[in-house]
């Protein structure tokens, strides 16, 4: 192929040099594809053998923007350095087929943002939990995969957005959106993941949980889940949880088969939504104590703002919207 369709962007920090070679090999082939920009804030000896590891043409960049949130420092970093229109930003257990990187290539030239779906390629049992996750959010709208892909112009245009919130890939569609940009939550569009280790899974769910705060209705509802829970015992004892549990598989099922999703989902994977749910129920009140006590801690200092509202976006970006 002549050329790059679009810019890969991974920002990537890790404190060991482990599982480089794995995705030095994933990403010559991204390269056939788009230029890939890896934005690397791993410390000086891990970035050396990073910088050792990767293909040739593959562009090694350190952060250059100061955010609280490291991540969006890496993606403002690979916007200011890309070359090309269409950009894909994705994290470093992302694995797109060639087959989903051309679709979402071919899909950024009719829309400003992209969001696809993101699956499990290896089910873990902490990857089964957290698909429950992934079947409740498709079955009532759309998941929040850890890529997306979206015009580097409405984001110049924008100056970028918000570094020092947790939950950046919310904060990135919703300035497009506010900046009059469009989005195509592209459901069938199944790109594949790594699961993470059990002790990373762990340490995520209250600040998974900690997100809900930049969507304040979700938030009330998760509040109310536990009290709920605990009132159904009082009245009617835990026989009354089976009926409630069928409910939740039963929704879960719903986003197992929207859009295609049995294609990557097994037949078992809404059994596992009940466990998540309750999980989310209690995580949600642990993350209100964390927001009481001042934030998530991230990257030693805390970050209390989880996201930006809409409104408080589209009257930042009002400009924007009036030149398109």
């Amino acid at each position: 192929m002549n050329g790059h369709a679009a810019s890969y962007i991974l920002p990537l920090k890790w404190p060991g040099g482990g599982g480089i070679a794995e995705l030095a090999a994933y990403l010559e082939d991204v390269g056939q594809w788009a230029e890939v920009l890896v934005v690397d804030g791993s410390p000086d000896e891990v970035f050396a053998r990073h910088a050792a590891a990767l293909p040739a043409g593959i562009r090694h960049l350190r952060p250059q923007f100061a955010c609280r949130n490291g991540k969006v420092a890496g993606v403002l970093t690979g916007l200011a350095a890309a070359s090309e229109e269409r950009i894909i930003i994705a994290d470093d257990d992302v694995r797109y087929s060639a087959a989903a990187l051309r679709r979402m290539i071919d899909l950024l030239q009719e829309a400003d943002a992209v969001r696809p779906q993101n699956y499990f390629l290896t089910p873990p049992w902490h990857a089964r939990w957290d698909t429950g996750r992934t079947l409740l959010n498709r079955a009532l709208g759309s998941d929040f995969p850890g890529t997306v892909g979206v015009r580097r112009s409405i984001l110049r245009a924008t100056g970028g957005y918000d570094g020092d919130v947790l939950f950046e890939n919310l904060e990135l569609l919703r300035t497009v959106q506010a900046a009059g940009g469009t989005e195509i939550r592209a459901d069938d569009l199944f790109v594949g993941r790594l699961p993470c280790s059990c002790r990373h899974f762990w340490r995520q769910r209250t600040r998974q949980a900690y997100d809900d705060f930049a969507q304040p209705p979700r938030l009330l509802l998760e509040l109310s889940l536990l009290p709920a829970l605990l009132v159904l015992l009082r009245r009617y004892g835990a026989a009354a949880c089976l009926p409630a549990a069928a409910v939740v598989v039963g929704v879960a099922e719903l986003g197992r088969r929207r859009r295609d999703g049995r294609q990557v989902f097994p037949a078992t994977a809404a059994l596992w939504a009940p466990a998540w749910l309750l999980e989310r129920m209690l995580a949600v009140w642990v993350a209100v104590g964390i927001r009481l006590a001042g934030g998530v801690p991230y990257a030693g200092s805390r970050l209390v703002k989880a996201g930006n509202s809409l409104r408080v976006l589209r009257g930042r970006y009002a400009h924007v919207r009036a030149a398109r």
